[in-house]
Protein backbone atom coordinates (compact mmCIF):
# COMPACT_ATOMS: atom_id res chain seq x y z
CA UNK A 1 0.00 0.00 0.00
CA UNK A 2 1.16 3.39 -1.20
CA UNK A 3 3.16 5.97 2.26
CA UNK A 4 0.39 8.67 3.41
CA UNK A 5 1.80 11.59 1.98
CA UNK A 6 1.43 14.97 4.07
CA UNK A 7 0.85 17.27 0.77
CA UNK A 8 0.56 16.68 -2.50
CA UNK A 9 0.91 19.33 -5.03
CA UNK A 10 -0.19 19.26 -8.43
CA UNK A 11 1.56 22.29 -10.83
CA UNK A 12 4.99 23.48 -10.90
CA UNK A 13 4.24 27.02 -11.40
CA UNK A 14 6.00 29.63 -9.19
CA UNK A 15 3.10 29.66 -6.93
CA UNK A 16 3.17 25.74 -6.60
CA UNK A 17 6.40 25.62 -6.46
CA UNK A 18 6.39 28.24 -3.34
CA UNK A 19 3.34 26.51 -1.34
CA UNK A 20 5.62 23.42 -1.87
CA UNK A 21 8.42 24.94 -0.66
CA UNK A 22 6.68 26.34 2.58
CA UNK A 23 5.09 23.08 3.17
CA UNK A 24 8.10 21.30 3.03
CA UNK A 25 10.53 23.65 5.50
CA UNK A 26 7.52 23.14 8.05
CA UNK A 27 8.57 19.36 8.39
CA UNK A 28 5.76 18.07 5.81
CA UNK A 29 6.52 15.62 3.20
CA UNK A 30 5.86 17.21 -0.23
CA UNK A 31 5.16 15.53 -3.20
CA UNK A 32 5.07 17.53 -6.53
CA UNK A 33 3.24 16.60 -9.68
CA UNK A 34 3.68 19.08 -12.87
CA UNK A 35 1.85 17.98 -16.56
CA UNK A 36 4.27 19.67 -18.78
CA UNK A 37 8.35 18.09 -19.37
CA UNK A 38 10.35 21.21 -17.03
CA UNK A 39 8.83 23.22 -14.01
CA UNK A 40 7.80 26.80 -14.37
CA UNK A 41 4.47 27.59 -15.03
CA UNK A 42 4.17 31.19 -16.19
CA UNK A 43 8.06 31.18 -15.69
CA UNK A 44 9.96 29.19 -17.91
CA UNK A 45 13.04 29.86 -20.36
CA UNK A 46 12.68 28.35 -24.10
CA UNK A 47 14.48 28.55 -27.56
CA UNK A 48 11.31 28.89 -29.21
CA UNK A 49 12.92 31.35 -32.60
CA UNK A 50 16.78 29.94 -33.30
CA UNK A 51 19.20 27.83 -31.36
CA UNK A 52 20.90 30.10 -28.78
CA UNK A 53 18.12 32.39 -28.29
CA UNK A 54 16.83 32.20 -25.19
CA UNK A 55 12.79 33.32 -24.51
CA UNK A 56 10.74 33.46 -21.71
CA UNK A 57 7.38 32.23 -23.38
CA UNK A 58 5.54 34.52 -20.49
CA UNK A 59 6.59 36.18 -17.73
CA UNK A 60 10.36 38.26 -18.18
CA UNK A 61 10.43 40.90 -15.71
CA UNK A 62 9.79 40.54 -12.04
CA UNK A 63 9.21 43.86 -10.07
CA UNK A 64 6.91 41.68 -7.44
CA UNK A 65 9.71 38.87 -7.71
CA UNK A 66 12.40 40.49 -6.16
CA UNK A 67 10.37 42.23 -3.29
CA UNK A 68 8.11 39.34 -2.86
CA UNK A 69 8.18 38.52 0.98
CA UNK A 70 7.28 35.15 -0.28
CA UNK A 71 11.21 34.67 -2.01
CA UNK A 72 12.86 36.88 0.28
CA UNK A 73 12.65 35.01 2.74
CA UNK A 74 14.17 31.68 1.08
CA UNK A 75 17.83 31.58 0.04
CA UNK A 76 17.48 31.68 -4.09
CA UNK A 77 20.64 33.86 -4.27
CA UNK A 78 22.83 32.74 -1.53
CA UNK A 79 22.24 29.22 -1.72
CA UNK A 80 21.32 28.58 -5.36
CA UNK A 81 22.29 31.18 -7.54
CA UNK A 82 19.71 33.58 -8.64
CA UNK A 83 21.05 36.84 -9.61
CA UNK A 84 18.56 40.12 -10.72
CA UNK A 85 20.00 41.81 -13.02
CA UNK A 86 18.28 45.38 -13.36
CA UNK A 87 18.17 47.82 -16.51
CA UNK A 88 19.22 51.85 -16.42
CA UNK A 89 15.63 52.47 -17.01
CA UNK A 90 12.67 50.04 -15.16
CA UNK A 91 10.38 51.50 -18.33
CA UNK A 92 9.73 53.52 -20.84
CA UNK A 93 6.17 54.98 -22.04
CA UNK A 94 7.37 56.63 -25.37
CA UNK A 95 5.85 59.44 -27.48
CA UNK A 96 4.86 59.92 -31.24
CA UNK A 97 7.47 62.80 -30.80
CA UNK A 98 10.31 60.87 -29.70
CA UNK A 99 10.01 61.81 -25.88
CA UNK A 100 9.28 59.79 -23.06
CA UNK A 101 7.67 59.53 -20.16
CA UNK A 102 9.54 57.23 -17.83
CA UNK A 103 9.16 54.73 -14.00
CA UNK A 104 12.69 55.47 -13.17
CA UNK A 105 14.57 53.53 -10.01
CA UNK A 106 14.07 57.67 -8.76
CA UNK A 107 10.68 59.18 -8.07
CA UNK A 108 12.01 62.53 -8.75
CA UNK A 109 13.23 61.50 -12.76
CA UNK A 110 9.93 60.20 -13.00
CA UNK A 111 8.19 63.09 -11.87
CA UNK A 112 10.26 65.45 -14.09
CA UNK A 113 9.72 62.82 -16.91
CA UNK A 114 5.73 64.10 -16.11
CA UNK A 115 6.76 67.52 -17.26
CA UNK A 116 6.19 70.43 -14.78
CA UNK A 117 2.17 70.88 -14.44
CA UNK A 118 2.50 66.86 -12.87
CA UNK A 119 5.60 66.46 -11.20
CA UNK A 120 4.72 67.43 -8.01
CA UNK A 121 1.52 65.60 -8.17
CA UNK A 122 3.47 62.37 -8.53
CA UNK A 123 5.97 62.97 -5.93
CA UNK A 124 3.05 63.68 -3.46
CA UNK A 125 1.40 60.60 -3.92
CA UNK A 126 4.24 58.07 -4.03
CA UNK A 127 5.65 60.57 -0.98
CA UNK A 128 3.71 58.42 1.80
CA UNK A 129 5.04 55.36 0.82
CA UNK A 130 8.72 55.57 0.12
CA UNK A 131 10.62 53.43 2.24
CA UNK A 132 7.66 50.84 3.53
CA UNK A 133 7.73 48.85 0.55
CA UNK A 134 8.36 45.54 2.36
CA UNK A 135 5.63 46.75 5.81
CA UNK A 136 3.52 47.55 2.62
CA UNK A 137 3.48 44.40 0.48
CA UNK A 138 3.46 42.32 3.41
CA UNK A 139 0.46 43.67 4.21
CA UNK A 140 -1.71 44.00 1.38
CA UNK A 141 -0.47 40.94 -0.39
CA UNK A 142 -1.74 38.84 2.75
CA UNK A 143 -5.19 37.84 3.70
CA UNK A 144 -7.39 39.49 6.62
CA UNK A 145 -7.39 36.55 8.80
CA UNK A 146 -3.78 35.96 9.02
CA UNK A 147 -2.90 38.32 12.06
CA UNK A 148 -3.30 42.23 12.13
CA UNK A 149 -1.50 44.75 9.67
CA UNK A 150 2.54 45.45 10.81
CA UNK A 151 1.44 49.10 9.35
CA UNK A 152 -2.25 49.48 9.62
CA UNK A 153 -2.17 53.32 8.73
CA UNK A 154 -0.02 53.32 5.64
CA UNK A 155 -2.23 50.30 4.29
CA UNK A 156 -5.12 51.99 5.05
CA UNK A 157 -3.94 55.37 3.30
CA UNK A 158 -2.98 53.10 0.32
CA UNK A 159 -6.52 51.47 0.38
CA UNK A 160 -7.85 54.67 -0.05
CA UNK A 161 -5.93 55.04 -3.36
CA UNK A 162 -5.49 51.71 -4.52
CA UNK A 163 -8.91 50.76 -4.31
CA UNK A 164 -10.28 53.61 -7.20
CA UNK A 165 -9.94 52.07 -10.50
CA UNK A 166 -6.93 54.17 -12.62
CA UNK A 167 -9.20 56.51 -14.27
CA UNK A 168 -10.20 57.91 -11.00
CA UNK A 169 -7.24 58.48 -9.95
CA UNK A 170 -5.11 59.35 -13.12
CA UNK A 171 -7.64 62.18 -12.78
CA UNK A 172 -4.99 64.24 -10.51
CA UNK A 173 -2.77 64.47 -13.58
CA UNK A 174 -3.08 67.30 -15.61
CA UNK A 175 -1.40 66.29 -18.40
CA UNK A 176 -1.86 62.83 -20.54
CA UNK A 177 2.40 61.62 -20.30
CA UNK A 178 1.57 60.67 -16.27
CA UNK A 179 -2.23 58.89 -17.28
CA UNK A 180 -1.01 57.10 -19.91
CA UNK A 181 1.75 55.84 -18.06
CA UNK A 182 -0.42 55.14 -15.12
CA UNK A 183 -2.97 53.49 -17.15
CA UNK A 184 -0.18 51.28 -18.70
CA UNK A 185 1.41 50.07 -15.57
CA UNK A 186 -2.66 48.94 -14.52
CA UNK A 187 -3.14 47.04 -18.07
CA UNK A 188 -0.64 44.57 -16.94
CA UNK A 189 -3.70 42.78 -15.00
CA UNK A 190 -5.91 43.12 -18.37
CA UNK A 191 -9.02 44.55 -17.33
CA UNK A 192 -10.33 47.81 -18.45
CA UNK A 193 -9.48 50.89 -16.50
CA UNK A 194 -12.60 50.93 -14.62
CA UNK A 195 -12.27 48.27 -13.10
CA UNK A 196 -11.68 48.87 -8.98
CA UNK A 197 -8.58 48.25 -7.55
CA UNK A 198 -6.89 48.89 -10.92
CA UNK A 199 -5.24 52.13 -9.13
CA UNK A 200 -3.87 50.15 -6.67
CA UNK A 201 -1.86 47.79 -9.29
CA UNK A 202 -0.85 51.00 -10.86
CA UNK A 203 0.69 52.21 -7.49
CA UNK A 204 2.22 49.21 -6.87
CA UNK A 205 4.08 48.45 -9.96
CA UNK A 206 5.57 52.17 -9.86
CA UNK A 207 6.41 51.98 -5.81
CA UNK A 208 8.13 48.61 -6.96
CA UNK A 209 10.19 50.39 -9.64
CA UNK A 210 11.18 53.11 -6.75
CA UNK A 211 12.25 50.86 -3.72
CA UNK A 212 13.09 47.37 -5.25
CA UNK A 213 13.30 47.89 -9.35
CA UNK A 214 12.45 46.03 -12.06
CA UNK A 215 14.59 43.31 -13.13
CA UNK A 216 14.77 40.10 -14.77
CA UNK A 217 16.70 37.20 -13.55
CA UNK A 218 20.18 36.27 -15.45
CA UNK A 219 19.65 33.59 -17.54
CA UNK A 220 15.98 34.12 -17.81
CA UNK A 221 12.99 33.05 -15.82
CA UNK A 222 13.42 29.80 -16.04
CA UNK A 223 16.52 30.12 -13.45
CA UNK A 224 13.98 31.67 -10.49
CA UNK A 225 11.67 28.45 -11.10
CA UNK A 226 14.86 26.10 -10.70
CA UNK A 227 15.95 27.80 -7.96
CA UNK A 228 12.51 27.09 -6.32
CA UNK A 229 12.45 23.32 -7.26
CA UNK A 230 16.42 22.97 -6.09
CA UNK A 231 15.39 24.34 -2.67
CA UNK A 232 12.12 21.93 -2.40
CA UNK A 233 14.32 19.01 -3.37
CA UNK A 234 16.56 19.98 -0.69
CA UNK A 235 13.82 20.11 2.05
CA UNK A 236 13.11 16.42 1.21
CA UNK A 237 10.62 17.28 -1.58
CA UNK A 238 9.75 15.10 -4.73
CA UNK A 239 8.84 16.72 -7.99
CA UNK A 240 7.35 14.46 -11.11
CA UNK A 241 7.08 16.49 -14.50
CA UNK A 242 5.41 14.73 -17.31
CA UNK A 243 2.47 13.73 -15.42
CA UNK A 244 -1.26 14.87 -15.99
CA UNK A 245 -3.36 14.78 -13.68
CA UNK A 246 -6.91 13.89 -14.57
CA UNK A 247 -8.63 13.02 -11.21
CA UNK A 248 -8.00 12.81 -7.69
CA UNK A 249 -7.58 9.05 -7.33
CA UNK A 250 -4.83 8.86 -9.46
CA UNK A 251 -2.58 10.94 -6.83
CA UNK A 252 -0.93 9.25 -4.00
CA UNK A 253 -3.18 9.14 -1.14
CA UNK A 254 -2.33 12.65 1.28
CA UNK A 255 -3.79 14.45 3.76
CA UNK A 256 -3.91 17.78 2.21
CA UNK A 257 -3.88 18.75 -2.15
CA UNK A 258 -2.52 22.12 -3.28
CA UNK A 259 -3.68 23.14 -6.61
CA UNK A 260 -1.70 25.54 -8.73
CA UNK A 261 -4.46 24.94 -11.69
CA UNK A 262 -7.33 27.38 -12.65
CA UNK A 263 -10.50 27.16 -10.42
CA UNK A 264 -12.67 25.11 -13.20
CA UNK A 265 -10.02 22.75 -14.00
CA UNK A 266 -9.44 21.98 -9.99
CA UNK A 267 -13.27 21.24 -9.62
CA UNK A 268 -13.01 18.90 -12.54
CA UNK A 269 -10.28 16.77 -10.81
CA UNK A 270 -11.42 16.67 -7.03
CA UNK A 271 -14.92 16.22 -8.44
CA UNK A 272 -16.11 19.61 -7.11
CA UNK A 273 -19.23 20.18 -9.86
CA UNK A 274 -20.30 23.48 -10.62
CA UNK A 275 -17.69 24.81 -7.35
CA UNK A 276 -16.76 27.83 -9.28
CA UNK A 277 -19.24 28.81 -12.29
CA UNK A 278 -19.43 32.19 -11.27
CA UNK A 279 -15.67 32.50 -11.99
CA UNK A 280 -14.97 34.53 -15.16
CA UNK A 281 -11.96 34.42 -17.00
CA UNK A 282 -10.81 37.39 -18.56
CA UNK A 283 -9.11 38.88 -21.80
CA UNK A 284 -6.50 36.97 -23.55
CA UNK A 285 -3.10 37.90 -25.28
CA UNK A 286 -1.32 37.56 -28.24
CA UNK A 287 2.20 37.42 -28.03
CA UNK A 288 5.45 37.14 -30.08
CA UNK A 289 9.03 36.68 -29.01
CA UNK A 290 11.73 37.98 -31.82
CA UNK A 291 14.98 37.16 -32.27
CA UNK A 292 16.35 40.29 -33.82
CA UNK A 293 19.66 41.34 -35.99
CA UNK A 294 20.36 44.10 -33.19
CA UNK A 295 19.00 46.19 -30.45
CA UNK A 296 15.50 47.59 -31.31
CA UNK A 297 15.96 50.89 -32.77
CA UNK A 298 13.88 53.15 -30.79
CA UNK A 299 13.32 56.84 -31.78
CA UNK A 300 13.40 57.21 -27.85
CA UNK A 301 16.29 57.45 -26.10
CA UNK A 302 14.85 56.20 -22.85
CA UNK A 303 13.34 53.76 -24.54
CA UNK A 304 16.64 52.07 -25.79
CA UNK A 305 17.70 52.06 -21.74
CA UNK A 306 15.07 50.36 -20.51
CA UNK A 307 13.86 47.04 -19.83
CA UNK A 308 10.11 47.22 -20.51
CA UNK A 309 9.12 49.58 -23.21
CA UNK A 310 5.31 50.20 -22.89
CA UNK A 311 3.58 51.16 -26.01
CA UNK A 312 0.60 53.56 -26.18
CA UNK A 313 0.38 56.87 -27.85
CA UNK A 314 -2.09 58.11 -24.96
CA UNK A 315 -4.26 57.03 -21.78
CA UNK A 316 -7.26 57.24 -24.52
CA UNK A 317 -5.65 54.26 -26.64
CA UNK A 318 -4.81 52.69 -24.36
CA UNK A 319 -7.79 52.55 -22.35
CA UNK A 320 -9.78 52.20 -25.92
CA UNK A 321 -7.70 48.98 -26.26
CA UNK A 322 -8.64 47.57 -23.44
CA UNK A 323 -12.33 48.16 -23.12
CA UNK A 324 -12.32 46.23 -26.44
CA UNK A 325 -10.40 43.29 -25.91
CA UNK A 326 -11.72 42.52 -22.32
CA UNK A 327 -15.56 44.42 -22.40
CA UNK A 328 -16.45 44.57 -26.07
CA UNK A 329 -15.27 40.88 -26.87
CA UNK A 330 -13.60 42.40 -30.13
CA UNK A 331 -9.35 42.76 -31.40
CA UNK A 332 -8.59 46.71 -30.68
CA UNK A 333 -7.93 48.49 -33.91
CA UNK A 334 -4.62 50.04 -31.94
CA UNK A 335 -3.24 47.46 -29.49
CA UNK A 336 -1.83 48.73 -26.33
CA UNK A 337 1.76 46.48 -26.25
CA UNK A 338 3.70 45.80 -23.28
CA UNK A 339 7.48 44.15 -24.30
CA UNK A 340 10.69 43.86 -23.11
CA UNK A 341 14.30 43.53 -24.11
CA UNK A 342 15.59 40.97 -21.62
CA UNK A 343 19.47 40.76 -23.42
CA UNK A 344 19.67 44.49 -23.15
CA UNK A 345 20.90 43.40 -19.44
CA UNK A 346 21.41 39.72 -20.00
CA UNK A 347 23.46 39.20 -22.84
CA UNK A 348 23.68 35.17 -22.16
CA UNK A 349 20.12 35.14 -23.64
CA UNK A 350 21.22 35.89 -27.46
CA UNK A 351 24.65 35.23 -29.56
CA UNK A 352 26.48 37.86 -29.75
CA UNK A 353 25.43 41.15 -31.28
CA UNK A 354 21.91 39.85 -31.42
CA UNK A 355 18.74 40.44 -29.03
CA UNK A 356 15.48 38.90 -27.79
CA UNK A 357 12.41 40.90 -27.35
CA UNK A 358 8.96 40.42 -26.96
CA UNK A 359 5.76 42.07 -27.27
CA UNK A 360 2.09 41.36 -26.50
CA UNK A 361 -1.28 43.02 -26.83
CA UNK A 362 -4.55 41.90 -25.62
CA UNK A 363 -7.23 40.17 -27.52
CA UNK A 364 -10.56 38.77 -26.71
CA UNK A 365 -10.86 35.59 -24.97
CA UNK A 366 -10.43 32.79 -27.02
CA UNK A 367 -9.54 34.69 -30.34
CA UNK A 368 -8.01 32.59 -32.81
CA UNK A 369 -6.73 36.05 -35.45
CA UNK A 370 -3.13 36.34 -36.60
CA UNK A 371 -2.28 39.96 -35.01
CA UNK A 372 1.26 39.96 -36.26
CA UNK A 373 0.50 42.89 -38.62
CA UNK A 374 -0.82 44.89 -36.10
CA UNK A 375 1.10 44.67 -33.26
CA UNK A 376 4.63 45.33 -36.15
CA UNK A 377 2.59 48.09 -37.47
CA UNK A 378 2.23 49.79 -33.87
CA UNK A 379 6.19 48.78 -32.96
CA UNK A 380 7.40 50.63 -36.18
CA UNK A 381 5.35 53.62 -34.79
CA UNK A 382 8.31 53.87 -32.09
CA UNK A 383 10.88 51.97 -33.85
CA UNK A 384 11.20 52.71 -37.30
CA UNK A 385 13.22 49.71 -39.15
CA UNK A 386 12.03 46.91 -36.62
CA UNK A 387 11.02 44.87 -38.95
CA UNK A 388 14.92 44.66 -40.66
CA UNK A 389 16.10 43.72 -37.67
CA UNK A 390 13.70 40.25 -36.91
CA UNK A 391 15.35 36.98 -37.64
CA UNK A 392 12.94 35.05 -36.61
CA UNK A 393 9.78 35.33 -35.02
CA UNK A 394 7.67 33.16 -32.59
CA UNK A 395 3.63 33.90 -32.26
CA UNK A 396 1.21 32.94 -29.35
CA UNK A 397 -2.44 33.81 -29.85
CA UNK A 398 -4.82 32.37 -26.65
CA UNK A 399 -5.30 28.77 -28.16
CA UNK A 400 -1.49 28.40 -28.20
CA UNK A 401 -0.77 30.02 -25.01
CA UNK A 402 -3.64 27.81 -23.54
CA UNK A 403 -1.95 24.84 -25.07
CA UNK A 404 1.04 25.44 -23.35
CA UNK A 405 -0.25 26.79 -20.19
CA UNK A 406 -3.51 25.23 -19.11
CA UNK A 407 -3.62 27.84 -16.61
CA UNK A 408 -4.58 29.86 -19.12
CA UNK A 409 -8.44 29.85 -19.87
CA UNK A 410 -8.39 31.28 -23.71
CA UNK A 411 -5.57 32.63 -23.33
CA UNK A 412 -6.10 34.26 -20.24
CA UNK A 413 -2.51 35.04 -18.83
CA UNK A 414 -4.34 36.61 -15.54
CA UNK A 415 -6.21 33.15 -14.86
CA UNK A 416 -9.20 35.32 -13.77
CA UNK A 417 -10.75 38.50 -15.21
CA UNK A 418 -9.51 41.82 -13.00
CA UNK A 419 -13.09 43.20 -13.40
CA UNK A 420 -15.95 43.74 -10.40
CA UNK A 421 -15.94 42.50 -7.67
CA UNK A 422 -13.80 39.67 -8.68
CA UNK A 423 -10.43 41.84 -8.34
CA UNK A 424 -10.52 41.93 -4.93
CA UNK A 425 -12.24 38.90 -4.41
CA UNK A 426 -9.91 35.86 -5.86
CA UNK A 427 -11.50 33.05 -6.82
CA UNK A 428 -15.19 33.80 -4.71
CA UNK A 429 -15.84 35.49 -1.58
CA UNK A 430 -14.60 33.14 1.49
CA UNK A 431 -12.65 34.07 4.51
CA UNK A 432 -10.15 31.46 3.50
CA UNK A 433 -9.88 31.66 -0.27
CA UNK A 434 -7.41 28.79 -0.64
CA UNK A 435 -10.25 25.98 1.00
CA UNK A 436 -12.49 24.61 -1.25
CA UNK A 437 -15.98 22.48 -0.17
CA UNK A 438 -13.26 19.47 -0.06
CA UNK A 439 -11.51 19.62 3.45
CA UNK A 440 -8.29 18.46 2.49
CA UNK A 441 -8.37 20.00 -1.32
CA UNK A 442 -7.18 23.59 -1.48
CA UNK A 443 -6.22 26.02 -4.11
CA UNK A 444 -2.56 28.41 -4.60
CA UNK A 445 -3.09 29.58 -8.46
CA UNK A 446 -2.88 33.31 -9.53
CA UNK A 447 -6.83 32.89 -9.68
CA UNK A 448 -6.54 33.73 -5.98
CA UNK A 449 -5.79 36.53 -3.78
CA UNK A 450 -2.98 38.00 -4.38
CA UNK A 451 -3.49 37.55 -8.23
CA UNK A 452 -1.17 36.90 -11.07
CA UNK A 453 2.49 37.71 -11.05
CA UNK A 454 5.65 36.18 -10.40
CA UNK A 455 5.86 36.59 -6.49
CA UNK A 456 4.29 33.23 -5.17
CA UNK A 457 2.26 34.79 -2.75
CA UNK A 458 -1.14 33.06 -3.70
CA UNK A 459 1.39 29.84 -2.63
CA UNK A 460 2.64 31.00 0.32
CA UNK A 461 -0.68 32.60 1.73
CA UNK A 462 -2.48 28.93 0.10
CA UNK A 463 0.40 27.08 2.27
CA UNK A 464 -0.31 28.68 5.56
CA UNK A 465 -4.03 27.49 5.33
CA UNK A 466 -3.23 23.95 4.65
CA UNK A 467 -0.75 24.28 7.42
CA UNK A 468 -3.22 25.49 9.64
CA UNK A 469 -5.91 22.81 8.91
CA UNK A 470 -3.03 19.84 9.41
CA UNK A 471 -2.02 21.17 12.38
CA UNK A 472 -5.45 21.07 13.77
Amino acid sequence: MASMRDVVVVGAGPNGLTAAVELARRGFSVELFEAMGTVGGGARTEELTLPGFRHDPCSAVHPLGVGSPAFSAMPLRERYGLEWLHPELPLAHPFPDGTAAVLARSPAETAASFGPRDAGTYRRLVAPFLGRWASLVGDFFKVPWDGLPRDPVTLARFGMLGLQPVDWLARRFRDDRARALMFGLAAHAIGPTTSPATGGIALVFALAAHEVGWPMPRGGSQFLSDALAAYLRDLGGEIHTGVEVRRLDELPPARAYVFDTSPTALARIAGLGDAYRRFRYGAGVFKIDYALDGPVPWTSGAARRAGTVHIGPSSTEVAAALRAASIEGEQPRTPFLITAQPSLVDPSRAPEGKHVFWAYGHVPRGWSGDATEAVERQIERFAPGFRDRVLARATAGPPELATRNANYVGGDIACGAFTGLQTLLRPKLARVPYATAHPAVFLCSSATWPGPGVHGMPGHNAAKAVWRRLRA
